[in-house]
């Protein structure tokens, strides 16, 4: 089976929904996504991923199923230097969460206090294990760090969803801290992160990331990727976004 986690095309947050650049960038993933053949399609309920997945739904005329489990990883916490107001847990300074080693390990990055202060860890139980039940549905069922095949195929899933829920899936299934992908990783408006089951024993199954965040068919319309959710690439560049 195959899986492809779509991140929204470039955002207009005041209005959840997509900027002009935003809607191009659709409209040629539409190009990309429209030449597959997809068992199923899956779309966060915000404005921005259904106007995202509304050019490749037209382009082949498809629905999907709107979960809303796969809207925006939306749980705030306590960051060490601002007091004023809680924040995304992926905008943390890097000299603070990387103090902590376990955020760097898949069975303990929940323990520092400031998840435990929150509802990080119960949310992303809850998406991950609503993420399991659409795979079981599909013939992966999680057993541990794998799944057990019950139903081999070789389909494609697609999923809309948002930057920050997709470090969560993707974590999920590589059995890695999503502290390390919210901070170390960033997924371009409308790009595409393509996993594939890889089943060396019969019946048993891992899913392999074979690319992330590819921005494929923007560069084959000279479109060039957007910044949302980069941070400056140096501090005295007041045009991008600093804090």
């Amino acid at each position: 089976m195959k899986l492809l986690i779509v991140r929204h095309g470039d955002p207009d947050y005041t209005i959840d929904s997509l900027t002009e650049k935003g809607w191009r960038e659709a409209r040629y993933l539409a190009q990309k996504l429209s030449k597959l053949e997809i068992k199923d399609f899956y779309v966060s309920p915000l404005g921005r991923a259904k106007d995202t997945a509304s050019c490749t739904l037209k382009k082949m005329n498809r629905t999907a199923t709107e979960c809303d489990w796969l809207k925006e990883f939306d749980v705030f916490i306590n960051r060490p230097d601002v007091t004023d107001r809680k924040i995304i847990p992926w905008d943390w300074l890097p000299q603070d969460w990387t103090m902590d080693e376990r955020f760097y390990q898949y069975d303990h990055w929940f323990e520092n206090e400031r998840i435990q202060d929150s509802d990080v860890k119960e949310y992303y139980d809850h998406v991950t294990g609503k993420f399991d039940e659409v795979l079981a549905k599909h013939g992966y069922v999680r057993e541990g760090h794998y799944y057990r095949v019950e139903k081999e195929n070789e389909d494609t899933l697609v999923f809309f969803c948002h930057f920050g829920l997709e470090c969560v899936l993707v974590s999920h299934l590589l059995s890695v801290s999503p502290m390390v992908l919210w901070h170390g990783a960033c997924a371009a408006p409308s790009s595409v992160t393509t996993f594939h089951t890889e089943e060396r024993r019969q019946g048993i199954a891992s899913f392999r990331m074979s690319s992330f965040g590819d921005i494929s068919h923007l560069y084959a319309n000279d479109e060039p990727p957007a910044f949302a959710a980069r941070f400056c690439e140096t501090y005295s560049n007041d045009k991008q976004r600093h804090d």
